[in-house]
């Protein structure tokens, strides 16, 4: 199965009134065709089973580059879904995420793909500092679903990123306030003594004279002090 039959096959899939759906939920529509995330995890396991792509994973490589570079919102999620993690360099993932122009696009990348990478932590912590709203939001989203799917991470990777949560707080763009409150309220799910660390920042942040880190320390404290 070819670029060409894997772009036209999204193309078939094509539903105008779930673009709209989409606009309605803040996902950028200018490039979409409205599929949905089920559909697009269909297609990627039926990929990666192909011969011509399990047994040669550097043309699925290739494959998933040229569906991001489409430029369709669809296809570069099913490029982060099909993507070979050791075949992902730094280059790329710096590279991606300057094309996030959606929540949706961004956390899509971050579970599908980036939280697997060796570079995982490291780009996380570069990628809060950047001011691009997407990119920063990349660097919180990545925080988050690392603290919610590394299991064998150790406590002290999370509360490296405590400082900077409380640092970002004060950013008062949408998507990024949210991904800081993400990543807040993850870390403080993993263990008890993460949670009593996080509970702080919460408390911290809701007494803020900033707006922003005043409604991610509630609703965090709100969350995370609530009994199990």
């Amino acid at each position: 199965m070819s670029y060409k039959n894997i772009a036209g096959k999204l193309k078939s899939y094509k539903n105008s009134k779930n673009i709209k759906g989409m606009a309605r939920f803040g996902i950028n529509s200018k490039y979409a065709l409205g599929i949905k995330i089920p559909v697009l995890r269909k297609m990627a396991k039926e990929i990666k089973n192909r011969d011509d792509y399990k047994d040669n994973p550097t043309n699925l490589h290739s494959l998933a580059d040229k569906l991001w570079k489409s430029k369709i919102h669809e296809a570069r999620i099913l490029a982060s879904m099909i993507d070979v993690l050791h075949l992902v360099s730094e280059t790329q993932m710096d590279n991606w995420i300057k094309d996030f122009n959606s929540w949706d696009l961004c956390d899509q990348t971050c579970m599908n793909l980036f939280w697997r990478h060796p570079l995982a932590y490291k780009k996380a912590s570069e990628w809060v500092s950047l001011e691009h709203e997407f990119e920063r939001r990349a660097g919180f989203s990545l925080i988050a679903v690392l603290a919610w799917h590394d299991k064998s991470a150790d406590d002290e990777k999370f509360e490296r990123f405590l400082p900077l949560i409380q640092k970002y707080s004060t950013d008062e763009r949408n998507y990024v306030k949210k991904a800081v409150n993400w990543a807040l309220r993850q870390i403080g799910k993993r263990d008890h003594t993460l949670r009593i660390k996080s509970i702080k920042i919460a408390e911290d942040l809701k007494d803020s004279n900033n707006k922003s880190a005043r409604w991610i320390g509630s609703d965090a404290f709100c969350e995370l002090s609530a009994k199990p």
